[in-house]
């Protein structure tokens, strides 16, 4: 049996759980097909999932297609939870991208397509809705050569669409023109196919070879059409996933590596992660060695086959498995040798929005704590702020209805009761400038035992925080080092303004420390020998004072926009989006539509969405996504409350500070 690790992908409503159900239902899986509407589908298994609709939660079923063992993996299609896609991308052979043949080529369809052709995931196209009204052929086609990708081959024929008849007819070496619709799209990547086919005939077999070349190359994209409903167009997509799509890779026998894509917490609060083994065995009892130099040893294992999770199976190499007992696992995480790498840390933009979260009753601050943090470990982009001065706790969002959904799974899972303060944008901060600051060792004003000197310098930006030596690495013990280059990077979380700084190189200009000493015939004594906490304690006085002498910009994050509205609307729309601070860029006319793309500060897309149907008479369409960090220059730059001891107030930071280090005997200047 071989294995295929197989993604279903799509823009939120256009079927792709109910596709799933399908093809679970046409492999025997399933005696009935579950309904969205009514909730009842296999791979929406949350309580939340099966009331609204929608999938939220990535899920992970297993059947048999002949000698194929397929992992379907059900990932969700609306945009705000574009996170849990993200982390499945890097475990899968092969995708399907459900398209609606009424609503077309809609905005998450666009971004999914971009990624799969980025990270070149062998994919194919499977054209829903075929039997509903308003369905179309040729205007899906043109939507998905030309919003999409050109290299699109259709390999069926759709007929009686719109209707519960509808079917296809699958195209072949028969059919007029299917032959020279191969040849276009193939001989683009294949010389030698063009070469041939001008001096020769070329025959069906060699282009139905190329085309299973070039598709497992993700080169073309060979479009299928069919009802998920009514399974029409179902038995030729299974052709097709069997035939052209790459089955998984990796040797049993080889060294242990893998990727944790998801991690759940079972009845009884343990954590289980979902892994992707891509060489090796991992077996119950196994070590596995992080990537950071941590070690878990598994209790449990299991895989999916059949349509069940079956326990105590040895996870072997092209598997997707469950895996008990690693207590410290995070999402993302790799164990053994590293797997296959895209060279991309994140293959979609983090979120750019964040909320602060009200219990509602303050005893249940703990417990709140608790809990996001639980859900940050199944979500490693809810990125919680903790702010002990005002107690407060700020999580990271990508829209709207994440926040509904993580109201409601506060309430249901964990008996919580919360509102959320007003959304507002995660701006990020650049230094303008050079700076920098020293503190030297036993010279006032400096009450720690450290001397640590710094240099702050503007980069490149995408290029993030660098940090570099500029003293001899044996002059004083490589911990220090390690303290002040780990307070250098929590320190830069929150900036001259509160934001976090980046795009920056942070250089060590001075070092010193006051060797081990002790009194006679005495121990250790902490108040004559530096310590770690010395330069955790002076480095964030020092990375300020270098940050005030640089100076820094506050930018907040813009979307690049693209609306779709009737062409006579335009003038109406216009004004909207300028009270909104949208910048308009190209306006293109299509027949009787416009279609208008530019620049929108992300704190105002919500707001866009909202008021979009108004002026457009309810017939515009809105796709927006993150593109960049743009310097705010209207106003004062906005400031976002510290959470940290302040090391930009010395005073009171040095009161904080020294009551919590042991047997610190300076005054505080």
């Amino acid at each position: 049996m071989h294995t295929l690790n197989l993604g279903i992908l799509a823009h939120v409503d256009a079927g792709k759980t109910s596709l799933t159900e399908r093809l679970l239902h046409t492999a025997g899986v399933i005696d009935e097909i579950g309904s969205v509407d009514d909730g009842s589908t296999r791979t929406d298994s949350l309580a939340l999932e099966r009331r609204r609709g929608i999938t939220i939660k990535s899920a992970v079923v297993s059947f048999a297609l002949d000698d194929i063992t397929v992992n379907l993996i059900d990932t969700p299609g609306h945009p705000d939870f574009i996170a849990e896609v993200e982390r499945v991308l890097s475990v899968l052979d092969g995708a399907v991208l459900v398209v609606s043949a009424v609503e077309g080529v809609q905005a998450q369809t666009r971004i999914l397509m971009r990624t799969l052709r980025r990270l070149r995931i062998p994919t194919l196209v499977f054209v829903n809705k075929i039997d509903r009204r308003g369905a179309h052929h040729d205007r899906t086609l043109r939507a998905l050569a030309t919003r999409l990708t050109g290299a699109v081959v259709p390999m069926v024929r759709p007929h009686g669409l719109g209707t519960q008849d509808a079917g296809v007819r699958p195209h072949g070496a028969q059919d007029p023109g299917f032959e020279g619709q191969l040849l276009d799209a193939l001989a683009e990547h294949d010389e030698a196919l063009l070469t041939t086919y001008v001096q020769d005939t070329v025959s069906y077999e060699r282009l139905r070879a190329a085309l299973v070349e070039q598709t497992r190359r993700a080169r073309v994209h060979p479009v299928f059409f069919g009802s998920a409903i009514t399974g029409a167009g179902v038995p030729e997509l299974v052709e097709g996933i069997k035939e052209l799509l790459p089955a998984a890779e990796g040797d049993p026998e080889g060294p242990v590596s893998g990727t944790v894509f998801k991690v759940e917490r079972g009845a009884a609060g343990e954590k289980i992660a979902y892994a992707r083994v891509f060489s090796g065995t991992v077996r119950n009892r196994d070590r596995l060695l992080l990537h950071d130099g941590r070690e878990g040893k598994v209790t449990a294992t299991g895989v999916f086959d059949g349509g069940a999770d079956i326990r105590e199976a040895p996870v072997t190499a092209g598997r997707i498995g469950k895996l008990w007992g690693l207590a410290d696992i995070r999402i993302g995480d790799c164990f053994g040798d590293p797997p296959r790498a895209d060279g991309t840390q994140h293959h979609f933009a983090p979120p750019t929005l964040e909320t602060v979260v009200v219990p509602a009753r303050a005893r249940e601050r703990g417990a709140l704590h608790l809990a996001l943090t639980q859900l940050a470990e199944q979500d490693p982009l809810i990125g919680l702020r903790q702010d002990e001065i005002r107690q407060e706790i700020s999580v990271s969002l990508y829209g709207e209805v994440q926040k509904e959904v993580l109201q409601t799974t506060l309430a249901e899972e964990y008996g919580l009761e919360v509102t959320f303060r007003e959304t507002t944008p995660l701006c990020v901060e650049r230094p303008v400038g050079t700076g920098a600051a020293v503190e030297f060792n036993k010279k006032d004003p400096n009450p720690f035992l450290a001397t640590v000197g710094l240099r702050i310098d503007p980069a490149p930006v995408g290029s993030g925080v660098e940090f570099r030596l500029e003293v001899e690495l044996g002059s004083m013990p490589y911990a220090f080092f390690k303290a002040v280059e780990d307070t250098v990077t929590e320190t830069l979380t929150q900036g001259l303004h509160g934001w976090q700084v980046t795009d920056c190189t942070v250089t060590m200009t001075h070092s010193g420390y006051s060797p081990r000493q002790s009194h006679a015939h005495q121990g250790f004594d902490k108040s004559m020998s530096s310590t770690g906490a010395d330069f955790r304690g002076l480095t964030p006085l020092v990375v300020m004072s270098a940050l005030q002498c640089a100076g820094t910009q506050v930018f907040e994050p813009m979307h690049r926009f693209r609306v779709r509205a009737p062409a006579d609307t335009l003038g109406a729309l216009l004004p909207v989006l300028a009270r909104r601070r949208a910048v308009p860029g190209t306006t293109e006319l299509l027949g009787d539509a416009c279609v208008l793309t530019g620049r929108v500060p992300a704190a105002q897309v919500h707001a866009l969405e909202q008021s979009l149907p108004g002026p457009t008479h309810g017939e515009g369409e809105w796709e927006s996504e993150f593109d960049h960090y743009a310097a705010v220059t209207v106003g004062a730059p906005p400031d976002r409350p510290r959470t940290d001891h302040d090391p930009l107030d010395r005073e009171t930071y040095l009161m904080r500070v020294l009551r919590r280090m042991p047997g610190q005997a300076a005054e505080v200047n």
